[in-house]
């Protein structure tokens, strides 16, 4: 009996020990995104903030780049925040809203449309950022399965070992120092913010194409985003932001506008609008993809204006509690401000942001 006794616990203990181990590594060897694309982090650090918001923000570059949630609550004292990644198709975009309404039931959901005309998967590396720090669960599950491309398998998403077990000889200080120590603050609510300036010179020429139609697939998922907040008494809006790049056309935006009037929706299309005050020559980073600090405070701030008028959201800033943890939040927002202008002056470039010497790059080339 006791021999038995012995070799049960000896099983236990291995079984624990190997699955310790297995996690162990698993969380090693994934990518970071501590120190350069900083999208990645995105959708994990959502689960360490307050789920109390009134506004979310759902899509792709163009709103975790182009819209300030500090900005939003200095002003109309809105509690936002952006659930966006790096090409966050209309499939992933659905997923992570109904992953959202597990934590909170927003009073508005703003989903920025760009990404519709995708139609179909488009590559697996921006796939992992959505989709890889998203906690196990039957959303996650039918995310993956919208979202892989063909080379792609489900059990590689569910553990993510089995994808990243080769990276032991890309592994650096980093990947064991953010394994064992509390990451750094790498976004605000969501929004990655970019202080440098880099006017838009030139616009994009806008190819004929053979159809226009938007893909079916993108408009069943944007109609399932729209029941979702409707069965769950959440105002559902559209949004176009400013950005200039990639091409948006005319006949995408007729297609949002009928959309938008057949469900009774407000749809708020920040392209060429004279009342939101975007400069293109000072308000983005890269020449008009993405706007940049000053870009993303007046075009939240336009949309909150919007929507406070439109759904009569509650202003915040009387209640103390909320009021200490924005002040926190604003703070760490200006001193990374401040940070970034630094870096600016002194380097001519943002080297916390991933950033690498233009000179130095142009040499090379």
């Amino acid at each position: 009996m006791k021999k038995k006794l012995k070799k049960i616990v000896i099983v236990v203990i291995s079984i624990c020990i190997f699955v310790s181990t297995f996690f162990f590594l698993q969380e090693l060897l994934q990518p970071k995104y501590m120190t350069s694309v900083f999208e990645g982090n995105l959708t994990g650090d959502y689960y360490d903030n307050e789920h109390d918001n009134d506004v979310i923000f759902i899509g792709d570059c163009e709103v975790y780049e182009n819209i300030s949630p500090i900005a939003i609550w200095e002003n109309y004292g809105i509690k936002s925040y952006i659930r966006g990644n790096a090409q966050q198709l209309a499939w992933h975009s659905y997923y992570i809203l109904e992953d959202t309404l597990k934590y909170e039931t927003p009073k508005v959901i703003v989903y920025n449309v760009t990404a519709l005309h995708y139609g179909e998967p488009q590559n697996e590396a921006y796939n992992r950022m959505v989709l890889d720090d998203m906690p196990l669960s039957l959303t996650k599950i039918n995310a993956i399965l919208a979202s892989m491309t063909e080379e792609e398998s489900l059990l590689s998403y569910i553990f993510p070992i089995l994808r990243y077990h080769s990276r032991w000889s890309e592994l650096t200080s980093d990947d064991f120092y953010y394994l064992l120590n509390e990451e750094k603050q790498t976004n605000h609510n969501g929004y990655l913010m970019n202080a440098g300036v880099k006017a838009m010179t030139t616009e994009p020429s806008k190819q004929i194409l053979s159809d226009y139609t938007l893909p079916e697939t993108s408009m069943e998922y944007l109609d399932k985003m729209r029941q979702l907040c409707e069965d769950n008494g959440i105002e559902f809006v559209l949004m176009k932001s400013s950005s200039i790049y990639p091409v948006w056309y005319d006949e995408w935006d007729e297609q949002i506008v009928e959309y938008a009037n057949e469900h009774d929706l407000i749809y708020i299309n920040c392209m060429d609008n004279e009342e939101e005050g975007i400069d293109m020559s000072t308000d983005t980073y890269d020449g008009g993809l993405h706007l940049n600090v000053y870009g993303a405070e007046k075009e939240g701030s336009y949309i909150a204006s919007i929507l406070k008028e439109a759904y009569d959201l509650e202003d915040h800033r009387d209640n103390e509690e909320d009021v200490a943890v924005w002040n926190k939040k604003i703070e760490a927002y200006n001193a990374m401000l401040e940070d970034q202008l630094y870096e600016l002056e002194e380097y001519g470039y943002l080297k916390s942001y991933g950033g690498t010497d233009p000179n130095e790059t142009e040499e090379e080339e």
